[in-house]
């Protein structure tokens, strides 16, 4: 993989010593911080996540769901995939699933074990040292302190303006006086600032069995939930060994199922079939390749991605070489294939950090939709995902919502290794669009490349229905130029534009580690991130 570094960007952040990216200025600085003190890439992970829940609060926060790739400096790599489960007991209901409100209080969230257990990884397999107490500090001192309001927050309480009626908790907790705030307005949560200070002061279990959790359960209830307090105790990150396909001389690694992670894989496995040395990055030719690579994987994901403790997931043959070669054999470079599938919607945030000593994580944490369910549970500040609208209430379907069951998750943050040593990170926001801005964003490093910032600026494309439009048509950024639009529209896509540099074309970040010049990281010009190095 070559990639060229001349660009002039204070974007594009550079250094040997480590580095850190997300979306969020704050964030970053506070996960720089820790790398200053000493820290390694995954407390510099935790203590950006928890600064995350409390300054973007629109894609994550504590209620929510979380994902993590730790690869250790001697070569060990695991996954840590903290998805909440659905009630223990049995429930009766019939469809569609709420997708905001208290009917959608259907999962428990499992972002703040995903931050414990990373800790205690941190502490056995990469050499950590700061306490738990520490990395949350910067956390709670955004919460109760304040900080300015960013453009991206802004942006979604504004599109959200008119459902707002119907997300009480959502205008209290982030519209002080009931009106819109403004860029750089101060926000302040003090009672996030208590529940974080609960969590540092009894540990990282205490959202599950301790005082908080007896709070949160209370909450839960009290908004209609059927969670209960057995069912928080029971939530745990799955720590797991990573799928992986081979691309380029080396391999790409993803989260097993649930996840769609394997959807990613399946897209590069279908790509590494080709020779894009013999296609222009940003043609036409480029954008149906990969458009049509994403349909097939999409296909197999959706006839059988689930929980694989309640349903078989054949990720073995869906990512075998018979099955890649198959599949990259069906694509036809002059046409189209017709899209039929639903679109699936979320939000979440991308962060990332590798440090001097040779460690690195790529991680993922979402309350699904922005603002999640849009409930507070109780008084505690956190608004709660409502992760538990991806299930199915089809009874044959794979995703069949069942007691116990983990939904269905678009997350999927992942990591490229070359003779078993880290050299790129990368995840998006975006859910459908995951995998989708994932193969543009790969391609551009790998195949072309590109620079981590000039791969995440680059036209970018969606497949499906978004929030503001709901055609199931190709969505691509305008500044793709009307001879790709017009080509694309020749081979039978239906294409409609999207904005240049859309809020809707998801938010990744990445981190390229050469082992000759350092580390390179940017993110998504398109949030309101940042990459910093020591």
């Amino acid at each position: 993989m070559v990639i060229s570094t001349d660009h002039d960007s204070s974007a594009l952040a550079h250094s040997f010593e480590g580095v850190v990216t997300s979306p969020h200025t704050l964030a970053t600085e506070a996960g720089r911080e820790v790398l200053r003190q000493g820290g390694n890439a995954v407390e510099a992970a935790i203590t950006m996540s928890a600064c995350l829940a409390v300054t973007y609060p629109h894609f994550n926060g504590l209620g929510g769901d979380a994902f993590m790739i730790i690869a250790d400096a001697a070569g060990g790599v695991r996954t840590l995939s903290g998805i909440g489960q659905a009630p223990q007991a049995r429930l009766e209901l019939s469809g569609p699933l709420p997708t905001r409100g208290p009917g959608s209080l259907l999962t428990t969230a499992a972002t703040v074990d995903t931050w414990g257990q990373a800790h205690e990884i941190s502490r056995q397999h990469c050499g950590g040292q700061m306490s738990w107490q520490a990395l949350l500090a910067p956390a709670i001192e955004f919460a109760s302190e304040g900080f300015a309001l960013s453009p991206s927050q802004r942006f979604w309480l504004d599109f959200r303006r008119d459902e707002m009626a119907a997300m009480p908790c959502v205008r209290k907790l982030f519209m002080p006086g009931n009106k819109l705030p403004q860029v750089g307005d101060r926000l302040h949560q003090p009672q996030l600032a208590a529940s974080l200070e609960s969590l540092a002061a009894n540990g990282y279990r205490d959202f599950y069995e301790g005082e908080l959790a007896s709070r949160i359960a209370a909450g839960l209830a009290d908004a209609g939930s059927p969670l209960t307090a057995a069912d928080l105790a029971a939530t745990r990150a799955r720590i797991e060994a990573p799928l992986s396909v081979a691309y380029r001389g080396g391999e790409l690694l993803a989260h097993r199922p649930p996840t769609q992670g394997m959807t990613t894989l399946e897209i590069m496995g279908i790509l590494a079939r080709f020779d894009l040395s013999r296609i222009e990055e940003g043609s036409a030719d480029y954008y149906h390749l990969l458009v049509e690579a994403v349909k097939r994987a999409f296909l197999d994901r959706n006839a059988h991605l689930a929980d694989p403790e309640f349903a078989s997931v054949p990720w073995d043959r869906l990512l075998s070489a018979e099955h890649l070669d198959a599949q990259a054999k069906q694509i036809d470079m002059r046409r189209a294939l017709a899209w039929p599938l639903d679109y699936q919607h979320g939000d979440t945030v991308y962060l990332a950090a590798s440090d001097r000593f040779g460690n690195a994580v790529s991680m993922l944490q979402t309350i699904y939709y922005d603002w999640g369910s849009g409930v507070e549970i109780g008084d505690t500040g956190i608004l709660w995902h409502n992760r538990g609208a991806a299930f199915s209430l089809d009874p044959a379907h794979p995703n069949v919502l069942a007691p116990s069951k983990r939904p269905f998750h678009t997350l999927n943050p992942g990591m490229y290794r070359v003779d078993g040593k880290p050299r790129l990170l990368y995840g998006t926001q975006g859910a459908d669009g995951q995998p989708q801005t994932l193969a543009a964003v790969l391609t551009r490093l790998i195949d072309y490349g590109m620079d981590p910032l000039s791969a995440l600026s680059a036209p970018r494309f969606l497949l499906g229905r978004t929030f503001s439009d709901g055609r199931d048509t190709l969505k691509l950024e305008q500044d793709a130029g009307e001879a790709v639009f017009a080509e694309l529209a020749k081979r039978g896509h239906q294409v409609s534009p999207l904005p240049v540099q859309s809020a809707l074309a998801g938010q990744p970040g990445a981190v390229v580690i050469t082992p000759e010049n350092g580390a390179y990281a940017a993110h998504d010009p398109r949030s309101d991130g940042i990459a910093l190095g020591l």
